[in-house]
């Protein structure tokens, strides 16, 4: 199964690419979590199941969001994404928080501790 065949029933999960990236993440009113994947990559197909779920769990405090980085090249290199799985979380246009290769298992406790951090929780 493909990403794009279940993000549309995950509420808060959603495509993101170089043409979007600024309206959806970068001027998001909410924190956007980006996981910059890729279809080859074993690690983020072990991954996927974990941030479906989270999405839904942190639904009204951080939006999810994917880019493809086969597809689109702009806003990956901008940020100087170089292994993946890479996680970035956006808060006002700013990156506050970056996760390389982050263990599914520990993602959550990543990211509670980012939002409170931040003054998002």
């Amino acid at each position: 199964m493909q990403v794009h065949d279940v993000i549309g029933a995950h509420e808060n999960l959603f495509v993101v690419g170089d043409q979007d990236f600024v309206e959806k993440v970068l001027q998001s009113s909410q924190p956007v979590i980006v996981d910059f994947w890729a279809t080859w990559c074993p690690p983020c197909r072990n991954l996927d199941p974990v941030y479906q779920q989270l999405s839904e769990q942190f639904a009204g405090k951080l939006r999810f969001a994917r880019l493809d980085c086969d597809q689109h090249t702009r806003i990956p290199s901008a940020y100087h994404v170089q292994g993946m799985p890479t996680l970035i979380v956006f808060h006002h246009g700013q990156e506050i928080a970056r996760y390389i290769g982050p263990q599914p298992r520990r993602l959550q406790h990543l990211i509670d501790q980012t939002l409170a951090e931040h003054g998002c929780a």
